[in-house]
């Protein structure tokens, strides 16, 4: 065991593509040692921040850098209730700077003190959406052009398909409102075409709810989608509901994944133990890092379920970089989500993983790999934002609002 101890955790809040990300570097007594982590809850990261300088700092400066497990465990229980989303990021930031210490300190890469890479890259997929089917399509074949098999597909209107009209209430309050019975009518139409444009391709799609649905409506779904061999039906259920996939299960043989939403592990046990899903989901900053992320992976691999970590815009590069470790290191990993980086992320992130072909790869530097550019990332400050109802707040036409 070293001697070297945390002697400063600080926070980089910043916004280089106008979504906040807050990263954590834990510095050490070791002169030029730190490492970074990501810590992005990107709707409430000023509290994220206050977790890290007010509970997490006094608690964890002066312990010793190579106890990751112990100091994970002492950070979890320190404010007896636990398992919130404002607690895990901070707890991750900080979780993954050690690891990218533990790996600077051996001289290695984070997959290697996992053991070792079981594949070279991870297969990603990335979005594509279109304001009609038309965009869509064309969204769809930039992607396949630029080498990528796995998409995530979604239209705001097909046309040719019967959209109900919203009629709302009176006084109806502001919101994205939404006709859940056009769904199912509208996706298996979407499908329909993807599959006849794009037959004979090496394109795989998956198509995101959203947990927005009541369950039988997600079940008819599911049934609708079933013969257009989906990679997998993301979020069909809210948490809430997620008892509800065993009658999914029954009745439908399409793959499916679940857990954006999560943030505690735990939750996952009965649909994992009970092979109700294909693919966990969850943001590994969401429940606490790298630690709770690999152990997590590894309870799936027992039952056949894969790894596709959640990967949005709000995650930072030292974030992505995190996944991929876990990604290239498990054997059951399935797919990787990939909202791709802009080229000021990549001069603010040197080190950034690189996408070539489809796969995203992690360098094979000590640690994550990742370094973060202070100076410019001032050029960029986070801030508050009031965030859109298209995605906060959206509502069936009675204006009875539907969380996400």
């Amino acid at each position: 065991m070293s001697d070297i101890k945390i002697k400063d955790i600080r926070t980089i809040a910043t916004a280089p593509n106008g979504v906040d990300l807050l990263v954590v570097k834990v510095e050490t007594t070791e002169p030029g040692l730190y490492g970074l982590g990501c810590a992005t809850f990107t709707q409430r990261w000023q509290a994220v921040k206050t977790a890290l300088e007010v509970n997490l700092k006094p608690l964890l400066i002066g312990r010793n850098v190579d106890d990751i497990v112990d100091l994970w465990e002492s950070a979890i229980g320190s404010s007896y209730w636990r398992r919130g989303p404002v607690l895990n990021n901070a707890i991750s930031g900080v979780d993954e700077a050690l690891w990218d210490i533990k790996g600077k300190m051996a001289g290695m890469p984070v997959y290697q003190l996992l053991g070792g890479r079981c594949r070279q890259g991870a297969a990603v997929y990335r979005h594509a959406h279109g304001n009609n089917y038309q965009e869509l399509k064309q969204a769809v074949q930039k992607y396949i052009a630029e080498g990528f098999r796995y998409v995530r597909v979604g239209c705001e209107h097909m046309e040719g398909t019967s959209v109900y009209p919203i009629v709302k209430t009176e006084n109806a309050k502001d919101g994205a409102y939404f006709n859940n019975y056009d769904i199912a009518e509208q996706a298996g139409e979407m499908f329909r075409r993807l599959k006849e444009d794009f037959a004979g391709t090496d394109i795989h799609f998956c198509y995101d709810i959203h947990e927005r649905l009541a369950p039988i409506e997600a079940l008819q779904v599911a049934k609708k989608l079933e013969p257009y061999n989906l990679l997998f039906l993301e979020d069909a259920l809210s948490p809430e509901n997620s008892d509800w996939y065993s009658l999914i299960r029954s009745q439908s043989h399409i793959p499916l994944g679940m857990g954006e939403l999560f943030t505690n592990p735990a939750e996952y046990k009965k649909l994992i133990s009970e092979r109700m899903i294909d693919y966990i989901r969850c943001h590994i900053s969401m429940i606490g890092g790298i630690t709770p992320a690999w152990k997590l992976a590894a309870f799936a691999e027992y039952y056949g379920v894969k790894t596709a970590w959640h990967g949005p815009h709000d995650i930072s590069p030292v974030g992505v970089a995190a996944q991929l470790h876990i990604d290239v290191n498990v054997p059951n990993f399935g797919i990787q989500e990939f909202f791709g980086f802009s080229e000021i992320e990549k001069e603010m992130f040197p080190g950034c993983p690189e996408v070539r072909n489809g796969y995203l790869y992690p360098n094979k530097k000590p640690g994550l790999g990742i370094d973060v550019d202070e100076e410019m990332a001032k050029e960029y400050p986070a801030q508050f934002r009031e965030h859109s109802h298209n995605w906060f707040l959206t509502r069936l036409p009675d204006g009875t609002p539907v969380r996400p």
